[in-house]
């Protein structure tokens, strides 16, 4: 799962997660721009990909690391 979220304040503001499949707005603020990130298509689709990019890519190398570490 690909989780990116924004803080203010020392408070989360807006949260991405690949298993929902869009932003989520947590503050006043954060829902309003969760909103404008939502209705953005090509956006919405640019941090989808980054499950595959970051996630998919780097999980064989981090199991093996686990594996190899006593």
């Amino acid at each position: 799962e690909f989780i990116r979220s924004s803080y203010f304040n020392k408070k989360e503001d807006t949260r991405f997660s690949s298993s929902v499949g869009k932003f989520v707005g947590f503050t006043e603020q954060g829902v309003k721009f969760a909103a404008n990130w939502n209705n953005n298509p090509s956006y919405l689709s640019a941090m989808k990909a980054q499950k595959e990019a970051v996630c998919l890519n780097h999980i064989q190398i981090e199991y093996n690391n686990m594996l190899t570490k006593s």
